[in-house]
């Protein structure tokens, strides 16, 4: 098979590229040059946001079986692309995100849930909700509905990740002491790891997939237990994790899933985010990883770079100030002792 990724040295489309040399594909990458791309692919360089930032793409004579693009942006970038394309690609893959359906959303809701609009290709870059949906929109538009694949990507963790959510977490962990653990400890987690995603599209490829597809791990794949449990296991740290009830959380101003990665309150608004239903993903072939795993390969990566992840310049680093975290767990009247399982925690039942 022969495949274009538009990118392909960070994060999702660095896990694709690599995925596809693994099965002996031959890899085209189209990107900047800011980063170094996986070995053994062929590189394209030029910037799309640029005006005749495509001229590489354009006056290269392959072509390919299908194309992965993993643009956040404008729709412009993608509209462009999978135009230049059509005539030379067998199948137009676009990473889009479950952000593309209206909020809030409901639980066990599947790819027929209501979708935001999209925003106008000719227009500047509007939200990344309607940005997305405009990338679907323009792949759509460029390749049809049999020619394009909508990947709707929930939350994305594991080596490489540029958006800071587990690379937080581990490092908080590191460092040890009392850590301010949201409950309910039980509470289901949904997430994919970027390896599994790339599984998924690569066999998405091979089997002609078309439409739109929820591509996040099962309800109750982990639950933030667990999760927490899994990053201390491999920190090593001597930390405690302080189970605190969400209502205490809310009370002192935290924000769910920026200040604290990953987690959300269950019900209310928030209750779809880790509920959605996943069985037209896993009928066509969705293997996820334990979360033991994604975890402990991130930590091997983060500790590789000396401790810091790379994160996006459009994207604001997430996590909780000390200050803060102190503040909540003084609140909870935490004894601050470290070890702590999460059957001892403050709460959070």
């Amino acid at each position: 098979m022969r495949l274009l990724v538009l990118g392909g040295t960070e994060f999702v489309g660095r896990a694709v590229a690599e995925a596809a040399l693994g099965r002996g594909w031959e890899v085209t990458v189209f990107h900047r040059g800011r980063h170094q791309p996986p070995y053994g692919v062929r590189s394209l360089h030029g910037d799309r946001t640029a005006p005749g930032g495509l001229a590489a793409l354009a006056a290269d004579a392959g072509g390919w079986d299908a194309v992965v693009d993993t643009w956040s942006a404008g729709p412009r970038a993608v509209l462009d692309a999978a135009r230049l394309l059509r005539d030379r690609a067998g199948r137009y893959v676009y990473v889009s995100s479950r952000s593309v359906y209206a909020w809030p959303w409901r639980r066990g809701a599947a790819e027929d849930a209501p979708l935001v609009e999209g925003a106008a290709a000719d227009a500047g870059p509007a939200d990344y909700p309607r940005d997305k949906r405009g990338g679907e929109l323009a792949a759509i538009e460029a390749f049809g509905e049999e020619g394009s694949l909508l990947v709707r990507a929930g939350l994305i963790l594991g080596p490489h990740e540029n958006v800071g959510r587990l690379p937080w977490w581990l490092t908080r962990i590191a460092r040890g002491g009392p850590v301010l653990a949201p409950g309910p400890r039980g509470l289901p987690l949904q997430y994919i790891d970027a390896r599994d995603l790339a599984a998924w599209i690569l066999g998405g490829v091979e089997q002609r997939l078309s439409g739109p597809y929820d591509l996040v791990g099962p309800p109750g794949h982990t639950t933030m237990g667990e999760f927490l449990q899994e990053c201390v296991r491999a920190t090593g740290a001597d930390a405690g994790l302080r189970w605190t009830d969400p209502e205490v959380i809310l009370a002192a101003g935290v924000e769910p899933w920026t200040q604290l990665p990953l987690w959300v309150p269950p019900g209310g608004e928030w209750d779809g985010v880790h509920g959605s239903d996943v069985s037209r993903a896993l009928a066509t072939g969705l293997v996820c990883r334990p979360v033991g795993e994604t975890v402990a390969d991130t930590w091997r990566w983060l500790t590789r770079l000396g401790g810091t992840a790379p994160l996006r310049p459009d994207r604001t680093a997430p996590g909780l100030d000390p200050q803060t975290e102190a503040k909540v767990l003084a609140a909870t009247g935490a004894d601050g002792v470290p070890g702590t399982t999460p059957e001892e925690g403050a709460s959070g039942e």
